[in-house]
C-alpha cells in the first residue's frame, strides 16, 4: 500500500507520537523507548519482517537499560474460542519476548500477558476489523 510506505517514512521522523496509516495501522517508529504494536496474520504467531526492525531498535534500548520493563500484550481477532485466543495472545507474546531476548534483553524486563479476543482496537467482523486486532501491544512501564 503506497499510503502506508510514506506514513512510514513520516513515522521516522515524528517526535513523541503514535503514527498510524490512514488504514489504521499504527507506524513502529524507529527511535526508544517507543510504545509499539505488532500485527500478526490470520491464527499465526510469527513476527513479520517488516516489523524486526523497530523490534531491534527497542530491543538495543531495552539491553542498554536494564532498569527498564515493558508489558507485552498479546491480542487476537473475535475468532475462535475464548481459551484458544488466549493462547494465542500467549504465543504472540513470546515470539515478540523471544527476539528480544535474542538481543539481549532481560527476561526480568519482560511482563506478559494475554487478553485474547477481549480488547479489540476495532469492534466488528471485517477482515480491516481482524487484521487490527491480531497483535501484541509493547508498552513501556514507568519505573
Amino acid at each position: 500500500d503506497k499510503s502506508d510506505s510514506s506514513a512510514e517514512a513520516y513515522a521516522a521522523n515524528a517526535q513523541g507520537q503514535v503514527m498510524k496509516t490512514a488504514s489504521g495501522f499504527t507506524i513502529n517508529a524507529m527511535r526508544a523507548p517507543s510504545n509499539q504494536t505488532y500485527y500478526f496474520t490470520f491464527d499465526g504467531s510469527k513476527v513479520k519482517a517488516s516489523d524486526l526492525a523497530a523490534l531491534n531498535v527497542q530491543a538495543a534500548h531495552l539491553a542498554t537499560h536494564p532498569n527498564v520493563k515493558v508489558r507485552l500484550e498479546g491480542n487476537t481477532d473475535n475468532r475462535g474460542s475464548r481459551e484458544y485466543n488466549i493462547g494465542l495472545g500467549w504465543r504472540r507474546d513470546q515470539a515478540v519476548a523471544r527476539l528480544l531476548e535474542q538481543q539481549g534483553v532481560s527476561p526480568s524486563q519482560l511482563d506478559m500477558l494475554s487478553y485474547g479476543k477481549e480488547r479489540p482496537a476495532m469492534l466488528g467482523n471485517s477482515e480491516h476489523a481482524y487484521a487490527l486486532n491480531r497483535r501484541v501491544n509493547l508498552i513501556y512501564e514507568a519505573s
